[in-house]
């Protein structure tokens, strides 16, 4: 169904998460991917999960992928944080000290938690 569709119109496929899939599954689905991409000059599939994902996915689609790292950095995590304590009087209960604790250790924690994701863009041809 894939390949009839992308082979009759523009297609953009998005799968999120890939990383949380089984890696039988990983690899049927690049498998069939790259079967669709053969048969379509009209398909673009966007792909999320984990950095590890990159290799497996120029493993099976080799010159077809581009990747781009994504993930929280520490001045959205303390630009978040001071926002939240802005909204209500927490922060007039919070004495210095504690703020910059605050400010210091949860970014680190958050960041230790959400590793960056890859974004991989694979392409039904090589761009040149």
């Amino acid at each position: 169904m894939l390949q009839l569709t992308t082979s009759s119109q523009r297609t953009s496929i998005v799968i999120d998460t890939l990383d949380e899939c089984n890696a039988v599954h990983q690899f049927r689905l690049f498998d069939s991917l790259k079967e669709v991409l053969e048969k379509s000059s009209n398909a673009q599939i966007l792909v999320t999960g984990g950095p590890h994902l990159l290799a497996e996915a120029d493993g099976h689609l080799p010159g077809r992928v581009t990747s781009m790292f994504v993930g929280p950095t520490s001045d959205n995590i303390v630009r978040s944080l001071r926002a939240r304590l802005s909204e209500g009087e927490t922060l007039d209960a919070i004495d210095l000290s504690l703020e910059e604790e605050t400010m210091e250790k949860i970014p680190a924690s958050i960041s230790e938690m959400c590793p960056a994701a890859m974004v991989l863009r694979i392409f039904s041809h090589i761009i040149g």
